[in-house]
């Protein structure tokens, strides 16, 4: 893609999710997801109605008198995109593609990161992690991060969710707020790794799909192709089996990745892509400020 027009297009991209996250987002943003806890401030001396359990006897050994840990609020979260940009990203029917879709919603949630005052950090991801960006704060950084989310182009096609898990769980020594965004069309079992990196991490998983990925039209013979492997076939789509039958295979997709989420204990929402995302994250974060 030529350089101008990449700019537009972030620039574009910007305009709207800025928007987004400054006058709708903020406040929820803040509500659902605080800081990592209590993080250490300094050694004072002991006082009365202190909790004896913050005692720090190291220093009360050297100074002779009771001396505490002094413990305060940590507001400041480091939040990790984890971005699928396996060959299946490139479907879309009606109004985008899941990578737009998925270019949008990655683009709210880091501004609404760097006006919590967060820094935000993305790893790409196919089968392989296709490259990692160290989290940062500032406006600067984030239009670095929609530029690469609109114009990256992976060197494979397919789909490893749990080894993506697996990088963050031992990548991201400290603890992080994570957003997995993925159509989740992986034929791996990821619970597991999902499970791990939800003790490690606060993960949330955001699904997009296409909604002509829910059930074949009935056009007549057509010829298919796989967006990740490559692999083509003629299918007869006026057959009912046919179709009754690639129903059963996306019902039974949803099925073990919503049984993975419930499992793991991760917030998870769906969104397609001819939907208003907006509502779709608003519920989620009601959700989990409540």
């Amino acid at each position: 893609m030529e350089t101008s027009e990449l700019l537009k297009k972030v620039r574009k991209i910007e305009i709207k999710t800025r928007g987004l996250s400054k006058n709708i987002f903020a406040g929820q943003y803040h509500s659902a997801f605080k800081g990592r806890g209590m993080a250490f401030s300094e050694v004072r001396e002991y006082q009365y109605g202190d909790d004896i359990r913050d005692i720090d006897w190291n220093v009360t050994a050297r100074q002779n008198s009771p001396h505490i840990k002094v413990f305060e609020e940590e507001r400041e979260l480091t939040v990790m995109l984890l971005i699928d940009v396996s060959g299946s990203r490139e479907f879309g029917t009606i109004n985008k593609t899941k990578q737009e879709m998925i270019t949008e919603i990655a683009a709210t949630m880091a501004f609404s990161a760097i006006q919590n005052n967060d820094k935000i950090g993305v790893i790409f991801f196919s089968d392989r992690i296709e490259k990692y960006i160290p989290p940062q704060k500032g406006r600067k950084h984030v239009l670095a991060i929609i530029s690469e989310l609109i114009n990256f182009q992976p060197v494979e096609r397919g789909t490893d969710l749990s080894k993506v898990l697996q990088y963050i769980t031992n990548a991201q020594k400290k603890r992080c707020t994570t957003f997995l965004i993925s159509d989740f069309i992986d034929a791996g079992d990821f619970q597991n790794a999902l499970t791990i990196a939800n003790k490690k991490h606060d993960i949330v998983a955001v699904q997009i799909y296409d909604p002509r990925e829910t059930e074949l039209p009935p056009v007549g013979l057509v010829k298919m192709k796989d967006a990740e492997s490559g692999h083509e076939m003629w299918v007869d789509t006026s057959s009912r089996k046919t179709r009754e039958r690639y129903s059963l295979w996306w019902a039974e997709n949803q099925r073990r990745a919503l049984d993975s989420f419930n499992k793991s204990r991760v917030d998870a929402v769906s969104i397609a892509t001819n939907e208003d995302f907006v509502p779709a994250l608003l519920g989620m974060f009601k959700k989990r400020g409540n």
